[in-house]
């Protein structure tokens, strides 16, 4: 499995909270543009973004290059992570998924199990 990380803000905790999880995972870091890019293009499997809205920055630039039914937002300020919500969205074949900073620590390893165990 190969996630590119583009998004805005804490591209660097994200890329050591997946390889925390799962070592084998291969990250790649990029702007946000060069990591949208690397979607369109069939470089990576996943797309991982934060932003302070989860909606914005993180994900803008794989909506506009993937198309909106492949992004998923996985949190909001004052919405937080839900794991069966994650679930449903890799199951319903979403590849990119944005979510806020914050809450990274709870979103990450949702996303990371939830793609691991697709079926």
């Amino acid at each position: 499995m190969k996630i590119v990380i583009g998004g805005q803000v804490e591209k660097q905790a994200m890329e050591a909270l997946i390889k925390e999880i799962d070592s084998s995972i291969e990250t790649v870091v990029k702007s946000d543009l060069d990591a949208a890019m690397a979607m369109k293009t069939q470089q990576a499997d996943y797309y991982l973004g934060a932003c302070h809205t989860g909606g914005g920055g993180a994900l803008a630039m794989a909506i506009a290059m993937i198309g909106r039914e492949k992004c998923e937002t996985v949190s909001m300020p004052g919405r937080k992570p839900n794991k069966q919500a994650v679930e449903a969205a890799v199951q319903n074949g979403k590849v990119a998924f944005g979510f806020t900073g914050d809450h990274l620590e709870a979103a990450v390893p949702m996303i990371i199990h939830a793609l691991k165990n697709k079926s």
